[in-house]
């Protein structure tokens, strides 16, 4: 594609002549959509131009980065994502019912209600990660949209209505119906299938820049350079721990606005959960990473894919991390040596291409033909649910501690 190979070697984001308003509608998934859109923002902010951001997520996730009276906040969820009991294990009903109950019975009037509200602020372009029903607000309201990720909900929902059952098949329908709305997707490394997108610009991996370096963050810490430092990461529930809890020792609490991409470029080694967030960041600052499954989250395979392929990650059954076997794990990931040299600019050509899109121009020459999910359903990868209770992260420390014999 023409488009692709003219912007693959980075250009910086040049403000046209005329001043935009952008409407970015976030996904009230957990935080890792909202991480990610800081950095497309961040250059759309330092354009000139002005931002409205839809989302549930805290002002403090774009806040720490960007500092500006044309950042907005407008606080609304229009979507779900995946309703979860704990940090690995995903319920497909709920998911469904709750999508269904934010954004398909109540569908009318949210967008009635987002159209007026986009016409209100003159918006330019709609970007979207990756909220359904906003594609489908802005062609009502005439204008145009974009979404930025690697995967959609369609793909995601796919599984779960095999679980469900073929009566959620329609709130399958509405999703794919909805993206097709959008212009074309730029799509994010590590993506899964997305056929209800008509046109796609790739980029390169969207990462937040350090603020401290490796020696500033852990002399905050209070860790010295020679001493091996994890950092657990499991999509806000970071060790699991409530606020008046005690810590088993070398444990360190965390405040809830600590940012993220410091603590891994000054670890050895993370554990979590994949998501797009975790997986970029660990690529990007070659910090090895060792996984445990979701249940019922399509992305994964591909994000995993990506991160084994460039000798970054080391999977953890869910039993062992339960019984405190970590050690294997934890010399087979130290002992890693990541290896991706790609782009990390992902953001702010995304946010080049926006700007283009926003003005008239064509990013995409070709466009594919639409292709909407009526009548296909798409069963992706489903991993094993290993049973077993869910305990928090300074549990499973103990744990290791009276099976291995280790008081470190």
């Amino acid at each position: 594609m023409q488009m692709e190979q003219s912007i693959a070697h980075g250009v910086e984001v040049i403000a046209p002549k005329r001043h935009l308003v952008f409407a970015y509608y976030v996904s009230g998934h957990g935080f890792g959509h909202a991480t990610r859109v800081v950095e497309v923002v961040r250059h759309l902010i330092l354009a000139g131009h002005d931002v409205h951001m839809v989302t549930g997520a805290p002002d403090f996730v774009f806040t720490s980065e960007i500092q500006s009276p044309r950042l907005l906040f407008r606080k609304v969820v229009l979507d779900c994502g995946a309703v979860q009991a704990d940090a690995l294990t995903v319920d497909p009903i709920a998911s469904l019912e709750k999508y269904s109950q934010m954004s398909v019975l109540p569908r009318a009037s949210v967008l009635a209600t987002e159209i007026q509200w986009l016409n209100s602020i003159k918006a330019d372009l709609v970007i979207s990660d990756v909220v359904p029903i906003a594609c489908r607000a802005a062609a009502d309201a005439g204008i145009r949209s974009v979404c930025v990720t690697n995967f959609s909900w369609d793909f995601i929902y796919a599984e779960y209505v095999m679980v469900a059952g073929s009566h959620y098949r329609s709130v399958l329908q509405q999703i794919a119906e909805d993206y097709s709305h959008s212009e074309f997707v730029i799509r994010l490394p590590g993506y899964s299938p997305m056929p209800a997108f008509r046109g796609v610009i790739d980029v390169p991996l969207v990462v937040r820049r350090l603020h401290k370096s490796r020696e500033e963050v852990r002399k905050d810490l209070g860790v010295p350079d020679d001493v091996k430092l994890v950092i657990f990461n499991f999509g806000g529930q970071v060790c699991g721990a409530s606020d008046n809890q005690e810590l088993p020792p070398n444990f360190i609490k965390l405040a809830k606005d600590v940012y993220t991409p410091d603590l891994i470029a000054a670890s050895d080694c993370m554990l979590g959960k994949i998501g797009y967030g975790t997986v970029s960041e660990a690529m990007a600052y070659k910090l090895p990473f060792i996984f445990i499954r979701r249940d019922y989250f399509n992305e994964e395979p591909y994000l995993r894919e990506m991160l084994e392929n460039y000798q970054g990650g080391v999977e953890m059954a869910r039993r062992d991390m339960l019984s405190g076997c970590w050690i294997p794990y934890l010399e087979r990931a130290v002992n890693l040596k990541p290896c991706y040299e790609g782009g990390t600019n992902g953001g702010e050509l995304a946010a080049h291409i926006l700007q283009d899109t926003a003005v008239g121009k064509n990013c995409v020459l070709d466009k594919t033909k639409v292709r909407r999910l009526l009548d296909v359903m798409v069963p992706g990868c489903q991993p094993q649910k290993v049973p077993g209770n869910d305990i928090l992260v300074p549990d499973w420390h103990t744990l290791a501690e009276n099976k291995l014999g280790l008081h470190n």
